[in-house]
């Protein structure tokens, strides 16, 4: 697209969004962020920017820099998430074919705080009026869906899986056997000191005959995980527990999760209670886990600390409880450096703090290249940041975890994985790879 972009974000009345945010998830081929109650759903594409490689993340910045700063932007709500926004995912690894990307809805719907607003983004000369961004509002709402979103996934949106035919799963880079025994090389690599820790991953195919609809997906991951952010990027789709970054002004955060526990395990051991005193001494009472999350820990703060003025995190993980599973959870905060009269954007941040040792491994060079050598598959998005944007600065970007990429109108790939430090068990981290899927496999409404 060739012009100056215009945006104007205008508040909304009760009366557009009674139901809260999912009323607006209507379509397979939107954009979407959202966690409880707040969030962001994108209609339209108005603009797009892709690359790859090692400068993928200062490239995408660079591009939304000099959008913004030449544009016609007008906000009468400012809060995060108004004025000019565009959603992104962004590859895994800085080695992958694919396409990292920016994208600038033609119109955003926010909710947070109670406060309701719509962005309405153009490249047209005429001035935006606030009737325009609600007559965008109303047509994008009341028109049917176009028969193929930009994925290629199919567009009603009546339900995740239709009622017809079950689905099914199929093997992906690697049969269970062959996983496992990937995860018994990584940990005979970590016994030679070349690392403490490797994240491996795996693929599973869903097939699903009636086709999936990526909008009731996003409900289900919605309602049942309101605990994580829940994200819809150009067929990426899950909801993820771990915030790689969020940025409001000069403050940062982060949520670091290393330490996995099925829900399912406690039912056993602990018949007639919630489970959580299960959870806290199989967790917090396990050296391995403790020394798992205390790699994830560091690893983030590193990278943080040179952007920072201050910085405060948990002396002690906390239980996070989830539907699926229980994590240890710490979550960071940064005050952000004033740099000759700027703070870091959130790509910038970005830039530096990922791949994670949550996501990859430590150190993190050895670690990607031996993941690489093990999982025999491309991750794509999976593990990659995921998030917004605007154009004041703020952004969310979370990790692309417990999601899958609707590959084709019936098929999806789904991807969890696991971290390997010393003592970990094969077969004990395959059965959490399941727990994993776990959200996604119930939201596809496949038997789990």
């Amino acid at each position: 697209m060739t012009g100056t972009l215009k945006a104007l974000t205008v508040p909304l009345g009760e009366s557009r969004s009674p139901e809260g945010l999912s009323a607006f998830l209507v379509r397979d081929n939107m954009l979407s962020w959202n966690r409880r109650e707040s969030g962001l759903v994108g209609f339209g594409e108005l603009d797009r920017f892709t690359a790859t490689g090692p400068d993928r993340f200062i490239n995408a910045e660079q591009w939304w820099k000099h959008l913004v700063l030449d544009g016609d932007i007008r906000d009468e709500v400012n809060r995060p998430g108004t004025g000019a926004v565009a959603f992104g995912s962004f590859a895994f690894s800085k080695t992958s074919n694919h396409l990292s990307r920016l994208i600038v809805p033609e119109l955003v719907v926010g909710l947070r705080d109670g406060a309701a607003w719509a962005t309405l983004q153009t490249y047209k000369d005429a001035e935006i009026t606030s009737a325009d961004v609600l007559a965008a509002l109303d047509g994008w709402l009341g028109v049917e869906p176009s028969a193929v979103g930009s994925t290629g996934s199919s567009a009603g949106s009546s339900a995740g899986v239709g009622s017809g035919l079950e689905g099914t799963l199929a093997t992906g880079a690697l049969s269970e056997s062959e996983w496992t025994e990937a995860v018994r090389l990584g940990v005979q690599q970590i016994g030679t000191g070349r690392l403490e820790k490797l994240v491996l991953a795996r693929d599973v195919v869903a097939t699903i005959p009636d086709g999936v609809h990526a909008a009731a997906v996003l409900k289900e991951l919605a309602q049942r995980y309101r605990d994580c952010w829940t994200y819809g990027v150009d067929g990426l789709v899950g909801s993820t527990p771990e915030m790689l970054i969020q940025v409001e002004g000069r403050t940062a955060q982060a949520r670091v999760l290393a330490g996995t526990l099925d829900r399912r395990d406690a039912v056993a051991h602990d018949p007639n209670g919630d489970g959580l005193a299960y959870a806290e001494r199989m967790l917090a009472g396990s050296a391995k886990q403790l020394h798992e999350h205390k790699i994830a820990i560091a690893s983030l703060t590193t990278a943080l600390e040179p952007f920072s003025e201050a910085m405060s995190a948990h002396t002690e993980p906390f239980i996070l409880e989830l539907p699926n599973v229980w994590h240890l959870a710490s979550d960071v905060r940064a005050e952000l450096a004033d740099a000759e009269g700027h703070v870091p954007t959130s790509l910038a941040l970005i830039n530096a703090l990922h791949p994670t040792a949550a996501v990859c491994g430590t150190p993190t060079a050895v670690a990607g290249e031996l993941l690489r050598e093990l999982e025999k598959m491309e991750r794509g998005p999976y593990a990659g940041p995921v998030g917004w944007l605007d154009s004041a600065g703020n952004g969310e970007w979370g990790i692309a975890l417990r999601g899958a990429v609707i590959e084709s109108p019936t098929q999806v790939r789904l991807y969890a994985g696991c971290g390997i430090v010393a003592g970990s068990d094969p077969a004990a981290e395959l059965a959490e790879t399941w727990a994993k899927f776990r959200p996604m496999l119930e939201a596809l409404g496949l038997r789990t």
